[in-house]
């Protein structure tokens, strides 16, 4: 039974929940986003920094398995076209799709075809490798911010060094681009000689 929660304006969180009935025998799991409300995420490829996805397509987490799920990804993300069929003991059985980066062919992460019950809630979503995929917090402290020139005031005397530093620089720029010419010519000249 999937249930939708809305956390804040900007995301909507989906929490699955398996349920114990009396046509199955599937046991309690539970799954669920952790959200740092404070400003979007975007997913990086580990290795060349592309960026992968954003926390706006954000569906969970499993930290048992080191993914991420979206729902989502951006085009820098290669689907592979063959599915597999899985072999690790908590996904026996599942037909996946290997995930990697376009720009550098690391391996991202998986997208399940096909799964048991139990694991349904994975299925068509965008698994991501947590070791391979890096996290930028939008707005996040280590940014430095400006603050509107209040750092330094801009004052005649300042403006006045920089003009004379300007003039200096144009002046060898100048000068150099002479002798560049110069060079040029006397070249050529014995060249056609």
């Amino acid at each position: 039974m999937a249930v939708m929660r809305d956390i804040g304006l900007r995301n909507i969180t989906y929490i699955t929940e398996s349920v114990a009935d009396e046509e199955s025998s599937l046991g309690q799991s539970e799954f669920t986003y952790k959200e740092d409300a404070e400003a979007p995420m975007v997913f990086q490829c580990g290795r060349c920094k592309l960026p992968v996805g954003d926390s706006l397509s954000w569906v969970g987490s499993e930290d048992d398995q080191n993914q991420i799920l979206l729902k989502r990804v951006t085009d820098n993300v290669v689907v592979g076209s063959e599915p597999c069929v899985s072999r690790t003991h908590t996904e026996l059985g599942c037909l996946i799709v290997n995930l990697s980066c376009l720009g550098c062919s690391t391996p991202l992460g998986r997208v399940y075809t096909s799964t048991p019950r139990n694991l349904d809630y994975k299925r068509s979503l965008f698994c991501l490798s947590v070791e391979n995929v890096d996290c930028y917090v939008l707005g996040s402290s280590s940014q430095k911010i400006m603050k509107d020139g209040q750092d330094e005031p801009v004052t005649l005397e300042y403006r006045v060094n920089v003009d004379t530093q300007i003039a200096k620089i144009k002046a060898i720029a100048v000068s150099m681009a002479q002798r560049l010419f110069e060079i040029e010519a006397k070249l050529q000249n014995s060249e056609t000689k």
